[in-house]
């Protein structure tokens, strides 16, 4: 039983190599080009501030607070690696691991896996939508090998823990921090740090203020995969 799982996993990751060898050719000439992230300028939103340091108004859409990546708490990038990319420093913009792991899950029956790798996120993040179509996730896939050539790691870790969507007007995990807790991300609890790191699978629907519950079990995951790591 479980060879022909194997077997039929090697047999979808082998097909998608030669879907994605075609797709090269079609969709590459088509890609963006990298300023977004080669230049990345965060869009803040306006705070507006008493005499004496209080603040007392915010204008914008999109509350974000930007943390170069070297000031980011080790913890907080510990959790995010745990539960969303524990390869992301090993691979180069793909994780085939991921990919197995999503297969085989889909060939066994099992509950359907992501394998979206932090930069992948990036580069739906920055340049694509959020339907779920063949070509979307091809050209995720060639943006992400892009991304990995440009820039090293740590900025691209950068890139995702400032932008990221983690609900309730809310982007990057500084602007989550003081929207949910009151805190800057030094000030975070463990436990108030993993259940940040757990947002971004489903920040509309499964944050704290509209699920408590929901964001509760995802805390769990992402602990129980620090853990594990």
């Amino acid at each position: 039983m479980l060879s022909s799982l194997l077997v039929g996993a090697a047999t979808l990751l082998a097909v998608g190599a030669l879907l994605l060898s075609v797709a090269v050719a079609w969709y590459w000439p088509q890609l963006p080009p990298l300023t977004k992230v080669t230049d990345y300028r965060p869009r803040q939103h306006l705070q507006v501030f008493t005499a004496d340091g209080v603040e007392i108004a915010q204008f914008g859409s999109e509350r974000r607070i930007f943390v170069p990546v070297s000031q980011v708490p080790q913890r907080l990038k510990d959790a995010v690696l745990a539960v969303e990319d524990s390869d992301f420093y090993v691979h180069g913009g793909i994780s085939w691991r991921g990919l197995a792991r999503a297969a085989l899950a889909r060939v066994s029956g099992g509950r359907m896996q992501g394998a979206s790798t932090i930069t992948q996120q990036v580069a739906r993040t920055f340049f694509l939508n959020m339907r779920r179509t063949p070509e979307r996730k091809i050209k995720e896939v060639l943006l992400a090998l892009q991304i990995e050539r440009q820039l090293p790691k740590d900025r691209i870790l950068e890139l995702y823990l400032n932008q990221i969507y983690l609900g309730q007007h809310s982007y990057g995990f500084a602007a989550a921090a003081q929207t949910y807790f009151g805190k800057t991300l030094d000030q975070l609890s463990l436990g108030e740090t993993a259940l940040l790191a757990g947002l971004p699978q489903n920040p509309i629907y499964a944050n704290p203020v509209v699920d408590p519950e929901r964001a509760h079990q995802r805390q769990l995951v992402v602990l129980g995969r620090m853990q594990a790591v």
